[in-house]
């Protein structure tokens, strides 16, 4: 009886933790067809890349369980892909930076934009800006990064997110694990 219910719960356990760790299917689905696009291939894996509590200690921002994958094809690394949020005025939203094999920004989206104002960072134009970025980039809003007007408080925090970003590429790349 003991050892049924210890089992039972150790199954809910393991399913929670399981469904935790992935990403919602409105997400998976905008990330999968940016990965599609991008680099032009229909057959693909995202899988989960972990970091170590001590490598993720050393990070600006550190990095949770489901946000950094490798996107694999026919076993062959063909690039990575970052999903967190940002805060925007009162809310946040869903970003997505795809990098290429040697940790080069090829694309930055916007999945999810919860506010009525400030949506412009959204734009392919602004967005652009930061393809070709590399880790030992250092991106200064209004300087390098060009400022929106309506939307400062959500182009200041992506700006703010790429550079905590690529700021821990150059640590990940570091310690080995990209």
């Amino acid at each position: 009886m003991i050892l049924k219910r210890f089992l039972s719960l150790s199954i809910i356990g393991l399913s929670f933790l399981l469904v935790s760790f992935t990403l919602p299917n409105k997400l998976l689905k905008k990330v999968n067809k940016e990965v599609t696009t991008v680099f032009e291939i229909t057959n693909f894996q995202l899988k989960l890349i972990s970091i170590e509590d001590s490598i993720n200690n050393q990070l600006v921002k550190k990095i949770g369980n489901d946000h950094l994958y490798k996107i694999e094809s026919d076993s062959e690394i063909i690039g990575f892909a970052y999903i967190d949020k940002a805060p925007s005025h009162t809310a946040e939203f869903d970003y997505l930076i795809l990098l290429d094999p040697n940790l080069i920004v090829a694309k930055t989206k916007i999945l999810i934009y919860r506010e009525d104002y400030g949506g412009e960072i959204g734009s392919k134009r602004w967005l652009k800006q930061f393809i070709g970025k590399k880790p030992s980039d250092k991106l200064r809003y209004e300087e390098d990064i060009i400022a929106i007007s309506g939307a400062t408080i959500s182009a200041n925090s992506m700006t703010n997110a790429m550079n905590q970003f690529l700021q821990n590429l150059e640590i990940l790349q570091t310690n080995n694990v990209l």
